[in-house]
């Protein structure tokens, strides 16, 4: 019994240092745009999609009194809400930055008030929450195959961060470990396509290195 304690705090502290880690790899988009004080090629979305799946997280943890879930998802919401800050004080053009923002807000506050009006059910609430954060985490997993499919038809990489990749997959692996510990299907079920997709990005990273990007963009010009 002992032992087991002793793994399941060692799992959850897994779960919130990888996570963390993968949170803070937006920190050196932080640090470009306040150098360069413009986005150049800084993707709006990731930071808002994350934020929100992280306030869902969090409803869910504070729900579950799970407090592996609570901290890395209130930590992570404050980053990601920063990052989205720092974004459109530097965004040239703010008004579709602010309608993505609202309309996510808006999507949020209509399933909060959902949740927490129309569900008395505290049980029947933790599993319709449970679903929607686990339909939102998997969509955002399977998002970038878009990207990946570039990758590809560019033979290049550069499109992808490492970092990211093993970040991801180290977070997705620690979640579906505790979700599995917990036998809760809705933390261990969305994180298999985050290792998915993090393995086909290392195989995309071995089969076309950085080298053959460079010696790919020679003879493209």
């Amino acid at each position: 019994m002992q032992g087991g304690g002793v793994a399941d705090s060692l799992l959850s502290g897994a779960c919130v240092f990888f996570t963390l880690g993968m949170f803070s790899t937006g920190l050196s988009d932080l640090r470009h745009m306040r150098m360069a004080r413009r986005v150049d090629n800084v993707q709006f979305l990731p930071f808002l999609t994350t934020d929100v799946n992280n306030l869902g997280w969090l409803s869910y943890g504070t729900l579950k009194g799970d407090w592996t879930l609570i901290v890395v998802n209130a930590v992570g919401a404050v980053l990601q809400s920063l990052y989205i800050l720092v974004y459109l004080h530097y965004c040239p053009r703010k008004q579709a930055v602010l309608l993505q923002t609202a309309a996510l807000l808006g999507v949020l506050l209509l399933g909060f008030g959902y949740f927490w009006l129309l569900v008395p059910n505290t049980e029947a609430r933790l599993q319709q929450l449970g679903l929607f954060c686990s339909v939102f985490t998997i969509s955002m997993y399977l998002s970038p195959l878009a990207d990946l499919a570039k990758v590809i038809q560019t033979k290049s990489t550069q499109r992808l961060s490492f970092s990211l990749t093993i970040a991801t997959l180290l977070a997705s692996a620690s979640w579906t470990l505790y979700g599995f510990r917990l036998r809760d299907p809705y933390i261990m079920v969305p994180n298999l396509p985050g290792i998915l997709t993090s393995f086909i990005r290392l195989w995309l990273f071995w089969k076309y290195p950085q080298a053959q990007d460079r010696n790919y963009q020679l003879l493209q010009t």
